[in-house]
């Protein structure tokens, strides 16, 4: 059921407008994060460097779609991280222990992630060279 409020210009648009919109604010966001995120502009060029790597450690077309997989969990996770942040140093830059929990959570997910890509990439070397 629609309200009869009116919505502000801001406000989702439905249909194509809406995914024109979701589009440029999604591009808006990499780039942001590219120029001003050190640890999103690291990684993502590291996943640049390793993906072409999943083509020659993966066997199958599922293995290569899992290891580049795990790269993307990584700018994922430095994504969100950075969000929380950006929003934690805008909200203050005073010590306060319940966005210093907030921000060490995002910077353990982006841990685990990094964890789980160390951890299949190495199996996958170790598959495909060793045994």
């Amino acid at each position: 059921m629609q309200s009869n409020s009116p919505q502000p210009s801001y406000k989702s648009k439905r249909g194509l407008k809406r995914i024109k919109n979701a589009l440029i604010y999604s591009l808006s966001g990499l780039k942001i994060a590219y120029r001003f995120e050190a640890a999103f502009f690291t990684e993502l060029w590291l996943c640049l460097v390793l993906v072409p790597f999943a083509f020659i450690l993966g066997q199958t077309g599922f293995e290569v779609l899992f290891l580049i997989a795990t790269l993307f969990l990584v700018l994922i996770a430095e994504l969100l991280n950075s969000a929380v942040e950006a929003i934690a140093d805008r909200i203050s830059h005073d010590y306060d222990e319940y966005i210093k929990r907030a921000k060490d959570m995002g910077s353990a997910a982006v841990f685990l992630c990094l964890s789980l890509v160390a951890i299949t990439w190495g199996y996958f070397l170790i598959k495909r060279f060793f045994l």
